[in-house]
Formats: C-alpha cells, sequence, structure tokens
C-alpha cells in the first residue's frame, strides 16, 4: 500500500483566500456575525478537504479519497490511460496540475497526487497496458 498525497496549487489557495477575505471584510464592518461565521465554516472545510485529499495504490486498486465527500476505489486493470491536464473542472484535487484518469468504458477521474512520476511509475507496473499522454515533450 502507498499513499500519494494531493498536490496543492499556491494559486488556488490565493483564489479561495482572496473569495473569502473579500466576502468577509464587508461583513465585519457591517457586523453581520452569521455571515462571518458561515464564511468561517467554509473556510473549515476546504482546509479540510485540501488535507485530507490523497490517492491510495493497494493490492489492484486506485483508492480516491477526499474529506468525507469522496471515497472512490478502481480497480487497476480497468484504467485505460492517464493524461496530464489542467483542466479547471470540480475534481478531488487540490490543485490545477492533475491527472485525468480514464477507465472501464467511459468513466474518469481527476487527480493531482504531489508526486506525479512516481505515481505513473507506480500504476504502470501494475498494469502496463496504461496508455500514459504527457501535455509536453518533457517527461514528468
Amino acid at each position: 500500500m502507498k499513499k500519494y498525497p494531493s498536490k496543492i496549487s499556491y494559486g488556488l489557495v490565493v483564489f479561495i483566500l482572496a473569495i473569502l477575505v473579500g466576502s468577509t471584510i464587508p461583513m465585519i464592518s457591517n457586523q453581520i456575525w452569521l455571515g462571518l461565521i458561515i464564511n468561517l465554516l467554509v473556510a473549515v472545510f476546504i482546509a479540510h478537504l485540501f488535507f485530507t485529499t490523497y490517492y491510495v495504490i493497494d493490492e489492484g486498486l486506485l483508492i480516491v479519497k477526499s474529506g468525507f465527500l469522496i471515497d472512490k476505489k478502481i480497480d487497476i486493470k480497468a484504467i485505460r490511460s492517464i493524461s496530464e491536464t489542467n483542466n479547471l473542472i470540480s475534481a478531488p484535487a487540490a490543485s490545477f496540475d492533475r491527472l485525468e484518469i480514464l477507465y472501464h468504458q467511459f468513466d474518469s477521474i481527476l487527480i493531482s497526487p504531489r508526486d506525479k512520476s512516481g505515481f505513473i511509475d507506480h500504476i504502470t507496473r501494475i498494469n502496463p497496458q496504461i496508455v500514459v499522454r504527457y501535455i509536453s515533450s518533457n517527461t514528468i
């Protein structure tokens, strides 16, 4: 069993903080306490997701965890391809530097392991038929 923590994008953190701080300042000046509590809860929830998003390769399974929201198990033998992507769609990934995993006939998931090359190497050792596509000609 090997655990791969999610990469955390500083750009994403700054973006989320800008929104939270930008909406908190008027609430402080207008003493909107319920709004402040909601912003605090949102910030705690997002931090929780960032720090509990990880990917585990264990006995032929890829397990994708993101807080209490996502606990997905994917048979590594069902994975067809892994592609680098910067797709911004919502995903169990704390970074925009992502991998898209296609599995079964039409299923896909976006993840962002901190050690992309180690992750790809590990998963392709289990299923060498996985096609790996990189954005550039450089390897990860």
